[in-house]
């Protein structure tokens, strides 16, 4: 007897794909405070930079696009090639330690160098108080940092009809694994391993760090390991036990705790050096990348001098290059 089959239905489906051009472009503009008072409606402009195979810039105007919109700081998207008509899509990002924040259009709006309407926008970018009341948020030493994303619309790819064979859909939930990791650690079950570091005691176990890292590995599989008849005890030295909890936490789950309501954006800079620190120590070369990612989007003219050092210190090429052309641009 043959065995039963799913049932099979026919589906067909065709698409009209765009054809398109992406690019962007970032554009700074030093001296915030210099610039405010040069008039509505007047304008910076950027490099002219190329997309699409069409020539286009952004226009900063510190004192709003016109009389309406005096209040803000508008940024627009100029179309520079003469004589022509395009169609695009723009993202517009104001850049700092905080979020970004997104302008853009909901469609691909016209471009016409023909007939004036070669600059869109948003006028109502940001409001100027909101800049001035938080400028370490938006200016870093006293500069904006716009991105500018551009896709142009090419043409239109035939549409194709296609042919699909649909079978029963089961969804695969996602792993679990590093939950289940993280419960292991927080309940101690099967713990064979006591840590000690600076009078605080963790509870871990010795295969999961062993498979980690391969530091842990020698000293707790190696010739010089201590018989495990009982709970193997070791003392870690010069590291806070804060720290330790957080670099415990990346062994078992592959990612940091959440630190951002419990520590301020200096205290978590300075635990993110000292994870870097034991990444290196450790050889967890996926943890001090992370480190040296974090560290670099912190960078500020207090830190960056310690930072480098840091950087030379523990071989993080990434992090050196970012703090050497951040003292060249704002030091």
């Amino acid at each position: 007897m043959a065995a039963p089959q799913w049932p099979t239905t026919t589906t067909t489906a065709s698409a009209c794909i765009p054809d398109t051009a992406r690019g962007t472009h970032v554009f700074t503009v030093a001296g915030y405070r210099l610039h405010k008072g040069i008039g509505v409606g007047n304008f910076i402009r950027s490099a002219t930079f190329a997309v699409g195979g069409y020539d286009w810039c952004v226009c900063y105007y510190p004192d709003g696009f016109s009389a309406e919109y005096k209040d803000y700081v508008s940024v627009c998207v100029e179309l520079q090639s003469k004589k022509s008509v395009v169609r695009a899509l723009y993202d517009l990002k104001l850049t700092g330690l905080s979020s970004l924040i997104f302008s853009r259009p909901s469609s691909f709006p016209a471009f016409d160098s023909c007939k004036n309407e070669h600059f869109r926008g948003a006028y109502t970018f940001m409001r100027r108080g909101v800049l001035e009341a938080s400028p370490r948020k938006y200016l870093q030493d006293d500069c904006l940092v716009i991105q500018c994303d551009v896709t142009v619309l090419l043409k239109k790819i035939p549409a194709v009809a296609t042919t699909t064979a649909k079978t029963p859909h089961i969804e695969v939930p996602p792993s679990d694994l590093s939950n289940n990791l993280a419960r292991l650690l927080e309940g101690k079950k099967g713990a064979d391993l006591v840590i000690n570091v600076s009078g605080e005691t963790f509870y871990a176990h010795k295969i999961v760090l062993a498979m980690r890292s391969p530091v842990f590995k020698a000293e707790l599989y190696g010739p010089m390991a201590m018989c495990d008849t009982e709970k193997q005890c070791i003392q870690i030295v010069d590291m806070q036990p804060a720290v330790f909890g957080a670099f415990l936490h990346f062994i078992y789950t592959d990612s940091l705790p959440d630190m951002e309501d419990l520590l301020d954006s200096h205290d978590k800079r300075e635990v993110m050096r000292h994870l870097l620190v034991a990444a290196d120590r450790y050889s967890m070369n996926m943890l001090k990348l992370m480190c040296e990612v974090i560290l670099c989007k912190g960078l500020d003219a207090e830190s960056v001098v310690a930072t480098l050092a840091l950087a030379d210190q523990h071989r993080c090429s990434k992090l050196r290059d970012a703090c050497i052309e951040y003292i060249k641009l704002f030091c």
